[in-house]
């Protein structure tokens, strides 16, 4: 029985943009695009919306939990590319639980008088180990509570921007202060990732009422309200505190932003809000990687151990994600897991607009459109590629290792290991 209704639907796409991303990468944008950062939000944003027609017509018409998954194997089949993209996806989240935990533990990390290294990777590895428990004992405790999070998450980012309008400085927003076209465009792609969440919706799909009324609706509602929160919270905050202040909290930049406006009552509030935020993230993200690692074990593209399931959790599926997250959150800094997460679904997305023209007869989607957004997607992550290798080359190196692991894993385990138990009948 369908019973998500529209709001429930914009909850999940709100819910999984405003998770832990703008807490994350806010800094980021700031470093990159100084007094422009609300643009490259909107840059972000725009690709965001093109994407969410692909999956508005996608959804609409494949309805399935599969999502993202579902929509590639359609479009091409079972093939090395598709079984490749799957097992992209499935580490592409664990790049996003390694990015809300270096943002819990920065965040976190503000509550201690002295911080320290060790500080660091302790509040990181509790951020993925306790929601990992969660999981195995009752996945549901954080996922029952998961709307009642939104609503403090958006409520407290609202009261940072009502608060704070009248302590802004547009002067700090000038074009004076504008860095580069080109660093502006990066800035957007590296803060990509905090967009990426709304592709949710589409797991949901067989789950809402009405869905042709209400995927589109709820697809293009919690896009548009997330792009309208990020670029006026970015307009607060880099109006309302001096640049070199917010470089100093480059990593906890929302709660300083606060501050002009609540004090340092506003900075703790808002912290608080990110420990909530990044740990509910990480806790649904835990959750949904796990079941994505066993429906994709259950169609034999990766390993059968990772259907292993007690008391309906998919118990591997949890261990794996979590150990794997373990070491990607105290191997790689905050600006390199950015990167490589919105790297990441920036290429999965450009594969689902080439999807969804592939399959544009079938789900009745303007050919243009989707043309334009390929070409966004392609655009986006070429410039990104293109900025990072002259500035941060290790994080392309990790990005590219990604893909070929991916390319890899699938040759050898499609080919010799699944090949061989169909062959036997299993």
């Amino acid at each position: 029985m369908r019973s998500i209704g529209l709001l429930g639907a914009v909850s999940i796409g709100i819910g999984g943009m405003v998770g832990g991303g703008i807490f994350a990468v806010l800094g980021e944008a700031v470093s990159l695009a100084h007094g422009a950062t609300a643009i490259a939000f909107a840059i972000a944003g725009l690709v965001a919306i093109f994407t969410a027609y692909s999956y508005v017509k996608l959804s609409v018409t494949y309805q399935s939990r599969g999502g993202t998954v579902t929509f590639i194997d359609k479009a091409f089949g079972d093939n090395v590319l598709t079984g490749s993209v799957n097992f992209m996806l499935w580490l592409s989240y664990l790049v996003t639980i390694s990015l809300y935990a270096t943002a819990f533990a920065s965040y976190g990390a503000t509550f201690f008088p002295h911080q320290s290294t060790l500080l660091n990777h302790a509040l990181i590895s509790g951020a993925i180990l306790l929601p990992a428990v969660i999981n195995l004992v009752s996945a549901s405790f954080v996922g029952k509570s998961e709307t009642v999070i939104v609503v403090i998450k958006v409520s407290l980012l609202v009261l940072v921007i009502v608060v704070g309008a009248s302590y802004v400085d547009t002067g700090r927003m000038s074009p004076q202060n504008w860095s580069s076209p080109l660093s502006i465009v990066v800035a957007g792609m590296i803060i990509f990732v905090a967009y990426e969440g709304f592709e949710l919706i589409a797991n949901a799909a067989e789950d809402i009422k009405d869905p042709e009324k209400n995927l589109p609706r709820a697809f293009y509602l919690s896009v548009v309200i997330v792009i309208i929160l990020y670029v006026l919270i970015s307009i607060i905050t880099v109006g309302s505190v001096s640049e070199e202040v917010l470089m100093k909290a480059k990593d906890y930049a929302l709660a300083e932003a606060a501050k002009p406006a609540l004090g340092h009552a506003g900075f703790v509030i808002v912290a608080s809000a990110a420990l909530l935020s990044t740990f509910s993230a990480i806790n649904a993200t835990i959750y949904g990687n796990a079941r994505l690692g066993y429906t994709i074990a259950k169609d034999g593209k990766l390993p059968k151990l990772m259907m292993d399931s007690k008391r309906n959790v998919p118990f591997n599926g949890v261990l794996y994600t979590t150990v794997l997250s373990l070491i990607l959150a105290n191997t790689i800094n905050l600006t390199e897991i950015a990167i490589i997460g919105s790297a990441s679904f920036l290429l999965l997305f450009f594969i689902v607009n080439i999807s969804a023209y592939k399959l544009r007869k079938e789900i009745n989607a303007s050919a243009l459109i989707l043309v334009i957004s390929s070409i966004l997607t392609l655009l986006a992550l070429s410039t990104l590629m293109y900025h990072t290798y002259t500035s941060n080359t290790r994080a392309v190196i990790i990005f590219m290792a990604f893909v070929i692991i991916s390319l890899f894993f699938e040759l050898i385990y499609g080919r010799y290991v699944r090949g061989s138990l169909f062959h036997r009948g299993y």
